[in-house]
């Protein structure tokens, strides 16, 4: 056998050798996909404006709060980049569930209807729903009471399927954020504000004061959590990051900041 006879033979052997290996890890991405966990930059979506959970800071231009703060503490536990997304609530979930976006927190109740379309964490905050009217409001203490008002409150969430079920009010205005269905109530569009506790309860707090007042019980407990595409890998690592940080009390020390109360 003469030597180029010898080096034609180790290059076809090495050209079937490097063949192979692409076929095989092709095969292996056909079977394995890269999941969007591992990927360097996640994106993560958030409320625009869902006090105190996310809201922009006047002072910074930055958006902060609870879940902002919360999902920070996550990444790093994790040991993840992402970009902060924000955008209207009812955006968010078609967005997990066409893949453009690989995470949601948002105040989002942990609902059948929605665990059927998108994965959810374990629950990282308990609330419910609450009734606002103004100060000087004398017919209206309970949802019974709204039978033939007019009751706002904001796009795709809970409170909106809530009072569509059990309020037979004369019109329930919908509103894409916070602001709008406050605004609306305290310039006399409508009779009185039903959304989850903690936004009303930061409202009355911080703007409210003694021009409104909760009436009635805390309506239909639930629970918030952090939403994912389905079959996301991420869900366990969250999971397991969300553990860790009650355990370190971290978790405890960001409720602390932004509810002014042990947490629930």
């Amino acid at each position: 056998m003469d030597k180029t006879s010898y080096t034609g033979k180790n290059n076809i052997i090495n050209r079937t050798t490097a063949i192979f290996s692409i076929i095989a890890v092709a095969l292996m991405l056909m079977c394995c996909p890269i999941d969007s966990a591992f990927a360097k930059n996640i994106t993560v979506a958030t409320d625009t404006n869902f006090p105190p959970f996310e809201f922009k800071d006047p002072k910074t231009g930055k958006h902060t709060g609870f879940d902002v703060e919360l999902w920070d503490a996550i990444a790093k536990q994790i040991g993840i980049s992402y970009d902060l997304q924000p955008m209207d609530f009812n955006g968010i979930i078609p967005g997990l569930q066409s893949g453009q976006l690989d995470v949601g927190i948002a105040g989002m109740t942990i609902k059948p209807e929605r665990s059927k379309v998108i994965d959810f964490s374990d629950p990282y905050y308990n609330a419910g729903l609450l009734l606002l009217v103004k100060s000087t409001t004398k017919d209206i203490n309970k949802v019974e009471d709204l039978a033939g008002k007019v009751v706002a409150t904001k796009l795709g969430t809970t409170s909106e399927d809530f009072l569509k079920k059990n309020a037979k009010a004369k019109e329930v205005k919908l509103y894409p954020n916070n602001d709008a269905m406050f605004m609306e109530m305290m310039m006399g569009g409508a009779d009185a504000v039903m959304f989850d506790s903690p936004v009303i309860s930061n409202y009355v707090r911080e703007t409210g004061k003694d021009k409104v007042m909760v009436v009635g019980p805390l309506y239909m407990g639930q629970s918030y959590g952090i939403g994912f595409p389905k079959g996301s890998a991420l869900v366990g690592k969250v999971n397991a990051a969300l553990k860790a940080l009650k355990d370190k009390g971290i978790y405890r020390e960001l409720y602390l900041k932004w509810f002014n109360t042990e947490p629930k």
